[in-house]
């Protein structure tokens, strides 16, 4: 799934802005799922490990988005 992100980023940095809501809300979406398996009681690693992607690349997509870089 996060792979989809990196042909959208390469887009966004030649100039072709991409909508910046979804990036933005799998971002939002990764970040609490990966604090939820580190803090329940016993650390649900399988949850963390498959959201960490997702959190560094839905950022980059968005950052590269909403800013000009060309």
């Amino acid at each position: 799934m996060y792979v989809s992100y990196i042909p959208q980023i390469i887009s966004n940095l030649s100039g072709s802005k991409g909508n910046p809501i979804q990036p933005l809300v799998a971002f939002i979406n990764c970040t609490i799922w990966t604090a939820y398996g580190l803090l329940k009681k016993e650390k649900d690693w399988p949850i963390v490990w498959a959201n960490i992607p997702g959190i560094f690349l839905g950022a980059a997509t968005f950052i590269t988005a909403v800013f000009s870089f060309s």
